[in-house]
């Protein structure tokens, strides 16, 4: 142990042998095709629905911000300008105007595939992000843990709609029970 400022730390020596955790991400974490992260980056749509119902007509409105919005599509931009200078192989999905599977407000999503592009993009993201609310979750084999006990969050965490991974089980069952069947 030694003095460091006004606190006491322990200082691990170099080896000059970096580790593998700087390479690939830890066991369960996916190191393929999909990525090792999923960032979901959220706004709050400018936008408001009319659905004719049976007997009427129902009308309901989305939160509205368009400060959100606005400053949400300038980060999308701003992310395949410029970081794909930094960190040339992120993966950014399209913008999405409304809610998409469990996610309950409009959002973007970047993929983050190596330790190194983690430290990169976030510390990038953490100074950039403004006023909006951003999920980081690793991806494994379990889907809705990843999105919630696994899942960090910057800004305000929203609520996500859980009965998706629900609905995706049930999928999983019938589909591999067919497929059992189909085989005997």
């Amino acid at each position: 142990m030694r003095k460091e400022g006004n606190a006491y730390c322990y200082i691990n020596e170099q080896t000059g042998i970096l580790s593998r955790a700087y390479e690939t991400f830890t066991n369960p974490i996916t190191n393929g095709p999909r990525g090792g992260f999923d960032v979901h980056i959220y706004h709050f749509q400018v936008t408001s629905r009319i659905n004719p119902g049976k007997h009427n007509w129902l009308i309901w409105y989305v939160q509205e911000n368009a400060e959100q919005s606005t400053y949400a599509q300038a980060l999308w931009g701003r992310i395949r300008r410029e970081c794909s200078f930094v960190v040339p192989e992120l993966r950014i999905y399209r913008f999405f105007d409304k809610p998409i599977g469990p996610h309950p407000v409009a959002m973007f999503e970047v993929n983050i595939f190596t330790p190194a592009q983690f430290g990169a993009f976030i510390s990038w993201l953490v100074i950039h992000r403004g006023p909006l609310s951003v999920l980081i979750h690793p991806n494994t084999e379990e889907e809705e843990r990843d999105h919630t006990q696994r899942a960090t969050w910057m800004g305000e965490r929203l609520p996500l709609d859980l009965s998706v991974f629900k609905r995706m089980r049930d999928i999983k069952v019938a589909t591999d029970a067919k497929a059992k069947q189909e085989q005997s």
